[in-house]
């Protein structure tokens, strides 16, 4: 336990420094291109988050593979990097104005060719025992990873009213707002938890988490929200506590079912990769389920 504490708090920082450099690669992207494509005066937006999440593919869709192939279930790998590859690249061209008439219809042409390409190597093996476990497994692979990464590049690229024209703020400070909020959740929990916990929260599943710890995570990720909220026009502190207290929660939940993934397949940790944390999968799969759910939030918000 303390071990494991000693490795989070030296390399949680590191971490969060990472992220702050690859944002701010991000934001001086977008301020170098404005005005030099015609049709997109504002600059080119989300290529440091494409980048961080295309490094990060590889690894995360190994791990879940092996949680898949674990319970018996045995998704191919490559065309599962290859989809989920393409989803996050097809929310990037999504600012473009030349794909912008073609996104829809290529989303479902991505899906439908994972699908297809599982189907062909099930059948190249001329072995059609459990094809539709592993034409399942390498669908849900790609969406799971790739469709819900989607949501975050998607929010980085749209134009987004903010009161500064600054490093970290613009539609970045949409993504920020919901990394800060989901792993601040995890922090507050972690603390509280440890500080007052006594009532399990789902002990058959996660032994160590506690009603307490759940809510000291939320009221955290409340307090981040209003905090993050006066770098976006229009965000009163009371709507970004609402937002930080959803997205925190709704990022609990995603935890959770990793975890039950993870009983499922009789595995601690997805990967030995970040020591302290586990694998790279136990690092996103909090923001992976909120990203969407934040994406609708802040069209509603």
């Amino acid at each position: 336990m303390e071990r494991n504490l000693r490795h989070r708090l030296t390399l949680g920082p590191i971490l969060l420094l990472g992220l702050a450099g690859v944002l701010l690669f991000d934001f001086y992207i977008e301020q170098w291109t404005r005005g030099v494509l015609p049709h997109l005066p504002e600059g080119i937006r989300g290529a440091g988050v494409l980048l961080l999440l295309l490094v990060i593919a590889l690894p995360a869709t190994r791990e879940l593979a092996n949680l898949f192939t674990a319970t018996s279930v045995k998704p191919y790998r490559l065309i599962a990097v290859a989809g989920v590859a393409s989803l996050l690249l097809h929310a990037w061209l999504t600012q473009f104005p030349f794909f912008k008439p073609i996104a829809a219809s290529m989303l479902a042409f991505i899906v439908v060719a994972v699908m297809l390409l599982a189907a062909l190597k099930r059948a190249l093996s001329r072995d059609p025992h459990e094809s539709v476990t592993a034409m399942a497994g390498t669908v849900l692979a790609v969406l799971y990873l790739g469709g819900l990464s989607w949501f975050l590049v998607a929010l980085r690229v749209k134009t987004g009213e903010t009161i500064f024209d600054a490093p970290f703020v613009g539609s970045t400070a949409h993504v920020l707002m919901i990394l800060l909020a989901v792993k601040f959740t995890d922090i507050g929990a972690f603390f509280t938890g440890r500080a007052f916990g006594r009532h399990k929260l789902i002990p058959w599943l996660s032994p160590k988490k506690t009603w307490e710890g759940l809510i000291g995570g939320l009221l955290t990720a409340a307090a981040i929200g209003a905090v993050c909220a006066p770098m976006i026009v229009h965000l009163t502190w009371l709507k970004g506590a609402i937002f930080g207290l959803v997205i925190g929660g709704v990022g609990q939940l995603g935890d959770l079912l990793e975890s039950m993934m993870k009983r499922d397949a009789d595995i601690k940790d997805s990967g030995p990769n970040v020591p302290g944390f586990g694998g790279v999968l136990d690092l996103i799969d909090s923001p992976l389920l909120a990203a969407p759910v934040a994406y609708l939030l802040f069209s509603l918000l």
